[in-house]
């Protein structure tokens, strides 16, 4: 463990490194998208999501493995969550003068990810049915390997359904791009994001045990922006380069990646396949990514364009959002039990 000031040390120098690799992966990330000759809204929602969202995942595998600490790894993901789908696409749309929208990330991408939420949500909820284990402040939900196979499996069928609409698309002819080396590019990239995340956890766990707040706090916040600037760097370049439904994209298919597969690999990679999850803290955060992922939808509907005021609508949410946390941290809400 480390003193209060190197844990703030840590959070900025892996914010940093998080930061460069981020933009060097989103470069790779779209020179191989072009390459392969992907739809906007598929690179947007799958290479280079999966690829942004490479820290919350490893968030996840560092907090089981090396600090056995699941809820700092779901905090992550859902503080990413968050962060994701209200802070991103206000500031690219303050940056790029509005976003633009269309309707596959309207009624495919945003509609898909709002049944992530409720499919994540669905087995946290099994995991109280099944291995009930009342306590004292709420109930524990144990998470099972079986369970885990459940968003997994949905993100199979959206997988399936981006490759269709890939078959479907008549790509532009291969451009000159140099596969190989942008493939080591994002590799490299990925090595020094996992870096900057050990960086971030670290620092996380080390306050909880200076300060005595709670891990999932720091994750739900601390953690959870340093493993989303990936998310921010591809989203508003693109959002700057006019590519609106690329850079909202991303957002959507990072946080439907984060929900269906970096939340059930911690469950599969922890010895004994079994975990348990304050279900007491997880659902009033669910319940308010559910809220913000409704805003989103609102806003994004209207037009098909994300505005000023819009945008700077859902900034505001992210701002109520980080008040509660502190609220909630100084005891003067109750509204989470874990905290």
């Amino acid at each position: 463990m480390v003193s209060v000031l190197a844990a703030v040390g840590l959070i900025a120098v892996g914010t940093a490194i998080v930061w460069v690799a981020g933009g060097r992966l989103e470069s790779a990330s779209e020179r191989l998208g072009a390459h392969y000759g992907l739809p906007a809204v598929v690179q947007g929602a799958v290479i280079a999501a999966i690829g942004s969202s490479f820290p919350e995942l490893t968030s996840v595998v560092f907090s089981v493995l090396l600090y056995d600490n699941f809820d700092l790894g779901v905090g992550a993901i859902v503080g990413s969550a968050v962060f994701n789908i209200l802070v991103i696409p206000g500031w690219s749309a303050l940056r790029g003068r509005g976003l633009r929208a269309d309707r596959d990330v309207v009624y495919k991408e945003t509609q898909f990810y709002m049944l992530a939420v409720a499919v994540l949500l669905l087995t946290f909820s099994l995991g109280v049915i099944y291995t009930p284990q009342p306590v004292a402040d709420g109930l524990v939900s144990t998470l099972t390997r079986p369970l885990a196979l459940i968003p997994l499996g949905l993100y199979a069928v959206y997988l399936f359904i981006q490759a269709q609409d890939v078959s479907d698309y008549d790509a532009p002819g291969v451009d000159d791009v140099d596969a190989g080396r942008q493939w080591l590019l994002l590799v490299g990239s990925i090595l020094g994001i996992l870096v900057g995340v050990e960086a971030l956890v670290e620092a996380a766990v080390s306050l909880e045990a200076a300060l005595g707040v709670p891990s999932a706090v720091w994750g739900l916040t601390v953690v959870a922006a340093g493993t989303s600037l990936p998310d921010t760097v591809v989203s508003v370049r693109a959002a700057e380069a006019g590519r609106g439904p690329t850079s909202l994209a991303n957002v959507l298919g990072s946080n439907t990646f984060d929900l269906l597969v970096a939340v059930p690999v911690g469950v599969l990679l922890v010895p004994g396949g079994r975990i348990d999850l304050d279900f007491g803290t997880a659902v009033p955060m669910m319940g308010f990514l559910t809220i913000a992922t409704l805003g989103f939808l609102v806003v994004t509907r209207t037009d098909l364009e994300l505005d000023r005021p819009e945008a700077i609508a859902l900034l505001a949410m992210y701002g109520v959002f980080l008040v509660w946390m502190v609220l909630e941290t100084l005891g003067v809400t109750r509204l989470v039990p874990g905290v």
